[in-house]
């Protein structure tokens, strides 16, 4: 499909065409059929509801504004100059979730998130290390990537540099030259506040002078301006920007922070997004100078929805790099599963909740990730048996996993409130593991279940095969030959092959939990059944 937006941008045949992340996907069903299924959906799983930043509640999400029926979804991306904090990986996993919600719902997504590769904090860091801005931004683009498939987020369908965008960023600027939204001075272009009578309706600014403080404060755009409360466009250049500088009709410099998520949001989706994401501490200045920049050029509503998450607190305080106590990802995760145990950790909490980090926490996490990974186990023992439970069985199980899946959707369509739907997911964790206990669960309802426990994951995302990537070791922590296993354990592991043999399998289920109180699990293996330490 072809989506065509007629914008007035001065002097540009490269804007004639937006929404290019959208029209560049291949799409195996007509746009009816997406509207159709988004209806559909409504049906079978209730309103989605979520929290809008911009009205201060949660609103119904049941629809995109779009024709083809696509929701357009932006998300504020990293600053590519140092790796990222698990405090920014809270807001890239909370966008997962959102993305995967509302696909679990029968919408089509169209996700594009922005990569910073040029700004006074990069500049620094090529000054001081005496690099080149396409090393520095390089480097730690490959190293968020690697972050992202470590923690199984779905990539986005465009991640736009604004490097690769400085022609589009100047056409924009000029575009709000042309509307009286902006002026020169000194080599710079601002944004003139006054001309945009809503600014401040985000954040809910009461008086413009309060936003010229805040704005004061929060924001590193140190140039000659008319009013305080205006922000940079463009940066005219200076002789501490080094080699960082473009030749353009705005002058010889570089691109404000503000502009570049405007210009890559309108050329990637259109003038019109459905959803716009991002932390918390994105909202003033960043989100409320967006949506003047964005709804001056165009005249039109930017976002309809403004999704926040909340920060993440080390030792009680906001963990940032500024303040020195951040944790990059590298320093949480060492193996395969404190990559899953971080994920499940980020999104089992409530997302606009402050959460707070420490090494508890994430040992809980582990913990419960080895929980799952456990009853999955068992329940893949079960489809390999050959029992039978009577009627009444039958109908405790499946009334267990239709209560989960009622329980589960209705959480998640009240704000994404992943607290409520793992609690879910546990309370039918719970009475399953009574079942098999008792043995009352046959082949084709522990496969029921395990598939119940597969679909909640399209949501979650919890169970993956981890990749190896920077200093994430093997699941074991060795090299696979090292392992010396007690003889008593290797003796148990033997009276469990045989118990299952005769189909005792209330002895195998007491010698497997024996074996795994004493920290290890049972692997099945081509050559049969061997433990891994925990």
């Amino acid at each position: 499909m072809t989506i065509a937006y007629v914008l007035p941008l001065i002097g540009s045949s490269r804007w004639g065409s937006h929404g290019q992340a959208v029209s560049e996907r291949r799409r195996s069903r007509a746009s009816v059929l997406i509207r159709a299924s988004a209806v559909d959906d409504k049906r079978t799983h209730g309103d989605f509801s979520l929290y809008n930043t911009m009205t201060g509640k949660k609103e119904v999400f049941d629809r995109t504004v779009h024709e083809d029926g696509v929701v357009r979804f932006y998300s504020c991306g990293p600053t590519v100059y140092d790796s990222a904090h698990v405090g920014n990986f809270r807001a890239f996993l909370t966008y997962d979730v959102l993305k995967r919600w509302l696909r679990y719902r029968g919408f089509d997504v169209s996700h594009v998130m922005n990569l910073t590769d040029v700004d006074d904090k990069i500049i620094k860091r090529v000054l001081r290390e005496g690099s080149t801005l396409e090393e520095i931004t390089e480097k730690y683009s490959k190293l968020f990537f690697d972050d992202l498939s470590l923690l199984n987020v779905i990539p986005a369908d465009k991640y736009p540099r604004a490097t690769d965008h400085i022609e589009d960023i100047v056409d924009l600027i000029e575009g709000l030259k042309a509307k009286g939204a902006a002026y020169e001075t000194s080599g710079s272009t601002y944004f003139k506040v006054d001309s945009f009578s809503d600014y401040g309706k985000l954040v809910k600014l009461e008086k413009r002078e309060s936003g010229a403080r805040r704005t004061e404060a929060n924001d590193t755009d140190e140039y000659d301006k008319s009013d305080a409360r205006d922000f940079a466009l463009w940066k005219a250049y200076k002789d501490e920007d080094g080699e960082v500088k473009w030749n353009s009709a705005l002058g010889v410099g570089r691109p404000g922070w503000h502009i570049e998520c405007s210009c890559m949001a309108i050329k990637y989706l259109g003038p019109q997004i459905d959803i716009h994401g991002g932390g918390i501490d994105l909202v003033f200045p960043h989100h409320e100078n967006e949506i003047a920049q964005s709804e001056a050029y165009s005249g039109k509503e930017f976002a309809r929805f403004w999704v926040h998450n909340g920060f993440v607190n080390i030792g009680g305080e906001k963990m940032s790099k500024s303040l020195g106590n951040f944790r990059t990802l590298g320093d949480v995760v060492k193996k395969p599963d404190d990559a899953r145990a971080f994920r499940y950790l980020v999104v089992s909490s409530q997302y606009r909740s402050t959460l707070n980090f420490t090494e508890d926490v994430l040992k809980a996490a582990r913990n419960t990730i080895k929980r799952l990974d456990s009853l999955r186990k068992r329940l893949a023992d079960v489809q390999k048996e050959e029992r039978t439970v009577d009627m009444q069985a039958s109908s405790e199980i499946e009334s267990i996993v239709d209560t989960a899946k009622s329980a589960f959707v209705a959480a998640m369509n009240d704000d994404l409130n992943t607290p409520r739907a793992v609690a879910a997911l546990f309370e039918m964790m719970s009475k399953v593991g009574k079942l098999l206990k008792a043995e009352k669960l046959d082949s084709a309802h522990a496969k029921m279940v395990d598939d119940c426990i597969v679909d909640f994951d399209r949501v979650l995302g919890v169970f993956y095969e981890v990749p190896t990537v920077g200093n994430v070791s093997d699941e074991d922590g060795t090299d696979g030959g090292d392992q010396v296993i007690p003889e008593a354990l290797q003796e148990l592991l033997l009276q469990r092959t045989e118990a299952r043999k005769s189909k005792d399998f209330s002895l195998a289920d007491q010698i497997r939990d024996q074996i795994a109180a004493e920290g290890y699990q049972i692997k099945d293996s081509p050559n049969g059944a061997v433990l891994i330490k925990i």
